[in-house]
């Protein structure tokens, strides 16, 4: 199928006036010629319809769409690039004056209230977008399991249901992810009562997660499998080569995969190889740009990085082309370079190969101050951990047995 050029007398019915506007959109977002022509049949079935059905452009809406997809596409090819077909034509559609905005939604009451909580963790917490988006994640759960689509009426709950909440929730996942969990509850729960939503501070009532300080040792890899965690990418190809870059960042400086994803263009100072990382909580840092750092994202910018409006470093390899979404498109490809690499590992996330720059750090006889400064720990304590990966210097501090083997 050409997809280069659409005649506007086509058999699309009322769409033939946009399908070549659509396809100039999609193309400049870098969708591949397979998923252009999947689009261009979803768009003719969608013209068809419409003729059908007596419809103009004018009646798109989501109501109809929804009708549309449950009536002509159903299982039907292209059933998978139908959906957001659809929703790509209504955006352009919109945008260019053709059709109205969309109808405002009406929220169920528990969703109510999380947008209120929402605002109040912006507007007089000052929090993070991602740490807003965990926090009314958990409160969204909770407010539904709790009063459904229904009416929330806030001053019926009790010690008890925020209880049961945390104990059906909190074993589903690891220590780490319970732990979020019952920050998120306090969290929503005394904001309930400082609105006086409800008469008593039930934070006190979600229950604690068991953490030992300092009870494991921080998962790391030595300085080969780091190594061959790097060779293991294609430098033959761009996707090689980005990923290269990225993994670099994360064992030279111990970005954190959040930081990554946040990394602009503006952020590289070339002349004094230098690169400011904008961190947890809104704090920033700069930092020492090594050289074969420098190298290897200036060959990706240079070559390789996607044309798109971003002003993100790292962009997707996949359409529309932009910034990663989330922090957890770094840790996937962290795995899937520990799986080529052949490199076995009880912890595969990005946080990997920061705690092995610490650990490389601490054994070529870095202090924990210095450590902690490179990895812009906010307190001491938390780089303390790394104290009990030198094992061969904690041995000269034990004290033998009393009775033991000399």
């Amino acid at each position: 199928m050409n997809t280069k050029s659409i005649p506007p007398d086509g058999p699309y019915g009322p769409l033939s006036f946009h399908i070549n506007p659509y396809l100039t959109h999609v193309r400049e977002q870098g969708y591949a010629r397979g998923s252009i022509c999947e689009q261009v049949c979803a768009l003719k079935m969608l013209g068809r319809w419409l003729v059908r059905t007596g419809r103009g452009v004018q009646d798109l809406d989501e109501t109809a769409s929804r009708e549309f997809l449950r009536q002509a596409v159903k299982s039907r090819y292209p059933k998978n690039a139908a959906r957001a077909t659809v929703r790509r034509l209504l955006a352009m559609l919109r945008k260019g004056g053709v059709i109205p905005p969309a109808k405002p939604s009406h929220p169920s009451p528990s969703e109510q209230v999380v947008s209120e909580y929402e605002r109040y963790l912006f507007d007089e917490r000052n929090l993070a977008p991602q740490s807003v988006e965990h926090l009314r994640l958990f409160a969204k759960r909770f407010l539904f399991e709790s009063f459904g689509n229904g009416p929330v009426k806030l001053s019926r709950l009790r010690a008890p249901d925020v209880t049961a909440f945390v104990q059906r929730h909190a074993h589903q996942n690891r220590p780490y992810h319970a732990r979020h969990l019952v920050a998120a509850m306090r969290s929503l729960l005394r904001y309930l009562h400082y609105k006086g939503l409800v008469d008593a501070d039930l934070s006190t009532a979600v229950p604690k997660v068991a953490r030992w300080r300092f009870s494991t040792l921080p998962k790391h890899l030595s300085a080969d499998q780091v190594r061959q965690v790097l060779r293991s990418c294609d430098l033959t190809t761009a996707l090689g080569r980005r990923d290269h870059a990225i993994l670099l960042l994360l064992a030279r400086l111990g970005l954190r995969a959040g930081e990554v994803v946040r990394l602009e263009l503006q952020d590289i100072d070339w002349e004094k190889a230098r690169i400011t990382v904008r961190g947890k909580g809104g704090r920033w840092a700069q930092l020492p740009l090594p050289a074969d750092v420098a190298k290897s994202i200036a060959g990706y910018l240079h070559g390789d990085r996607p044309r798109c409006d971003s002003r993100r470093v790292f962009i997707r390899d996949y359409a529309p082309h932009g910034g990663f979404g989330r922090a957890g498109a770094i840790a996937n490809l962290v795995k899937r370079a520990l799986a080529r690499a052949g490199v076995t590992s009880a912890r595969k996330g990005a946080h990997l190969l920061r705690h092995s720059l610490a650990t490389e750090m601490l054994r070529k006889g870095a202090s924990l101050d210095e450590i902690g400064e490179v990895l812009r720990h906010k307190s001491p304590d938390v780089t303390a951990i790394y104290a009990k990966v030198d094992l061969d210097s904690l041995r000269t501090l034990a004290l033998p047995w009393p009775g033991g083997v000399r």
